[in-house]
């Protein structure tokens, strides 16, 4: 468990659901620079699913691996890479799915953090910031930074649970609705238009 997991209640609760799991950390894929060697087919499907030739990856040990090698490149492409390799997936929406949610405090104390569908343990905060899309139906898409340019879409109960969070908030002379997490107010959307 990381510092950051001990001193901070959100994130604690979390990572004792997840119980003893090894934490070795991430590989250090932004240092590896090997050649791109065309695509794969693997996909991973707008909800959070695994696929290779079309079939779900079920081995949750295999899908964990592979999301450890994830990079999101210059040009937009995601990528597995390895030192010697990387190699084009397809995505449809986004890598991870965020899968439960831990909440403490309020307004500008308020600590809120996420676990993926993939185990990572994410704390909204500067680096790890939230946005929201609209959907073209009007529907709300919440997001999470989870590293390196990787995002994960928020589960549609979270959403709900993040709504209900929602304040207003005053930015350059116009009403905002948004969530205050981790310092921050990220913003949903002008209040007019919600």
């Amino acid at each position: 468990m990381s510092e950051d997991a001990v001193s901070d209640p959100a994130l604690s609760r979390l990572s004792a659901a997840l119980g003893d799991l090894p934490s070795r950390g991430l590989p250090p894929v932004e240092r590896w620079n090997p050649p791109y060697c065309g695509e794969i087919d693997i996909r991973i499907a707008s909800d959070g699913t695994w696929h290779h030739n079309g079939t779900p990856i079920l081995r949750q040990k295999l899908v964990k691996l592979f999301a450890s090698i994830l990079r999101r490149e210059e040009d937009g492409r995601t990528v597995l890479v390895t030192p010697v390799e990387s190699v084009g997936i397809t995505v449809e929406d986004a890598p991870f799915i965020a899968v439960e949610m831990a909440v403490e405090g309020e307004g500008e104390h308020r600590s809120i953090a996420f676990r993926t569908n993939v185990d990572d343990l994410v704390k909204v905060d500067g680096e790890h910031q939230l946005r929201f899309e609209q959907e073209p139906d009007g529907g709300l898409k919440p997001y999470l930074h989870v590293r390196r340019g990787l995002w994960a879409l928020v589960s549609r109960a979270l959403t709900y649970d993040l709504v209900d969070l929602a304040e207003e908030s005053e930015i350059d002379g116009r009403t905002w609705l948004g969530v205050r997490a981790g310092g921050l107010f990220h913003t949903i959307a002008p209040a007019d238009e919600a």
